[in-house]
């Protein structure tokens, strides 16, 4: 960082211009002074010399011997001009030719003359332009000139004179006197600016290293303070900020914590959204919303269902709250809206969406129609066969023996199917209340899904189904092969018999991270979307029309989902009408 850009710098250059600026001109005053107090000397000296000659000359004036002790007692650089009258000037003898004022100075100047005609005492610096020369004021003369009183009433004057070239080496030794202690005191200032600067900075630069260890968490940091000036009551405001700081970010980390808790742990969905429809902040349930409502949308570019963001636009547009309900691979929501105002409460800056899963209840309400329906239904085809049958023996209708066998044939395999019904309610009645048992051995994991497969291959063929496997090898798994072989039987038989000839069935076994994962996927006629929150359900069948062969009893996939939960695993599916259905089973490793 260049030195003027930082504090250290600035407060150099303010100080040392400041400084400068005040010697400068002390210099120039000094100067003027010392020239003005030299010349006003060299005036009055010059002014009692002329009065100390007059006297002389006067007292002298019949013997003669006045302008020898004149002579004698006045020393170069000063030179004396007797005039005895304006025609006749008596010269000292020490002064040069070339710095000898002429006469006609002394009568014609206005100020000079003064003193033939009006006996003054006058002192005048001459020009040196006047006497035709050029140079400075150190050219000039300094001249002093007093009336001298002769015989017979004669008036006379006594010019005494000297250049001001004497002063000239005089002021430029002050000259370097001051310049000398200006350079001092230059040079001082910078050192004691550098030193003040760095007592004056050295605890900034802290606070800033402390401020940047601030702006990156670290809110223990702290400045120490050595001065009871300004500056130490900045680093204790400094550090008391920092604390709390700490305390409000801890309170707002506590708040943030409690709410992400909060909104973790409901069972409803909670979405923000800005103005622009963009994504804020979802809860586990929304984000399971949103990651189940694309299927089957592939191409789709919008992030949330179009009921959903015409709902939040409405929100936002007339800033009140709205609802809908919405419909997503068989699951059924409903959706509040309420928009987001800002501090002012003026303006809309997004809006919140609670989404509730109201699936369940719509499954039990038509469980709780469907179960008397679906049992009555199960039963009621055997059992008024079995009784028409029974009358059709007590009434002798049969005419020959081989009838009478067909008919109790057909009473025995109604009452197996009945007998069936019940054992499997009874089962799943069982692994409901958590009566199952599981003997679990390592198996082969890709060996066991190709056995399972192989074993509909002919059933497959037959029906012109093209069955097909994909597993790992050499992957163990410790599970209860009976149970799930059980379960792959289950949901091969419902993929032969719901797809079409020249359809497609492909069974998947992959491990994953924690366990291990197996899919049955076909391109059959897929289960209808209303239907597929409740095809784990008791009873459950697809449409009739779509079922090839003789029907199970509906009782198949809820024990196959009851398995798969004892194994502590999952089990999903995937369907789209007319486009196919996928099941995933995923086991988690035995601990």
């Amino acid at each position: 960082m260049r030195l003027w850009h930082s504090v250290v710098g600035k407060l150099w250059m303010t100080i040392l211009l400041l400084v400068s600026f005040v010697l400068i001109i002390l210099t120039i005053l000094l100067i003027q002074f010392f020239e003005k107090y030299h010349v006003n000397e060299i005036e009055q000296d010059l002014s009692d010399s002329a009065k100390k000659i007059s006297g002389i000359i006067e007292a002298h004036r019949d013997d003669g011997l006045g302008e020898e002790i004149v002579f004698e007692i006045v020393d170069d650089p000063v030179g004396v001009a007797i005039a005895y009258d304006k025609d006749r000037f008596l010269y000292s003898p020490n002064i040069q030719e070339g710095n000898k004022i002429p006469a006609h100075v002394f009568i014609e100047d206005k100020e000079l003359k003064k003193v033939f005609t009006e006996r003054e005492v006058i002192q005048k610096e001459l020009s040196i332009t006047e006497l035709e020369e050029t140079g400075g004021r150190f050219k000039n003369y300094i001249i002093a000139g007093v009336p001298l009183s002769l015989n017979k009433g004669e008036n006379g004057a006594i010019f005494i004179y000297q250049s001001l070239g004497v002063l000239k080496e005089t002021t430029k030794q002050t000259a370097n006197l001051i310049l000398l202690a200006a350079g001092i005191a230059i040079v001082l200032t910078t050192v004691f600016a550098f030193f003040l600067s760095t007592r004056i900075t050295a605890p900034l630069r802290k606070m800033r290293e402390a401020a940047f260890e601030l702006s990156k968490g670290n809110f223990d940091t702290r400045v120490p303070f050595l001065t009871h000036d300004e500056i130490g009551e900045l680093a204790v405001a400094f550090n008391q900020m920092g604390k709390r700081l700490k305390f409000n970010m801890n309170v707002l980390r506590q708040e943030k914590e409690q709410l992400t808790n909060i909104l973790s742990s409901m069972a409803d969905g909670v979405m923000t959204f800005s103005r622009d429809g963009t994504i804020l902040i979802t809860n586990p349930p929304a984000e399971r919303f949103l990651h189940l409502w694309p299927y089957g949308e592939a191409e789709t570019e919008h992030p949330i269902p179009a009921e959903l963001a015409a709902l939040l636009e409405k929100a936002i547009a007339d800033e009140t709250e709205q609802t809908g309900e919405l419909s997503v691979q068989g699951r059924y929501y409903v959706v509040i809206v309420s928009p987001l105002y800002n501090h002012d409460q003026k303006s809309v800056r997004g809006a919140v969406a609670v989404i509730r899963d109201m699936t369940e209840e719509r499954r039990l309400d038509k469980l709780r129609i469907d179960f008397v329906a679906n049992v009555s239904h199960e039963l009621r085809t055997p059992i008024a066969m079995l009784q028409g049958y029974s009358e059709a023996i007590i009434d002798d209708i049969a005419g020959s023996e081989e009838e009478k066998q067909e008919i109790i044939k057909i009473i025995y395999d109604e009452s197996l199917r009945i007998g069936r019904l019940v054992n499997e309610l009874l089962d799943l009645a069982r692994m409901e209340a958590g009566h199952i048992t599981l003997h679990y051995e390592k198996v082969d994991a890709g060996k066991f899904v190709q056995r399972i497969t192989a074993k509909f291959q002919a059933i497959a063929r037959e029906n012109n189904i093209e069955l097909k496997s994909s597993v790992e090898e050499n992957v163990y798994f410790s599970l209860d092969s009976d149970r799930i072989e059980q379960v792959l039987t289950n949901l091969i038989d419902n993929a032969i018999r719901h797809t079409h000839e020249g359809g497609k069935i492909k069974v998947s076994q992959a491990t994953v991270d924690n366990g291990l994962m197996i899919t049955v996927q076909d391109d059959g006629t897929g289960i209808p979307e209303e239907d597929l929150p409740f095809v784990f359900e008791r009873f459950y069948k697809a449409d009739k029309a779509r079922t090839r062969g003789k029907a199970g009893t509906g009782l198949g996939l809820a024990i196959a989902k009851n398995i798969i939960d004892a194994h502590n695993g999952t089990m999903t599916v995937e369907s789209k009408l007319d486009e196919g259905t996928t099941f995933t089973i995923f086991l988690p490793a035995a601990e």
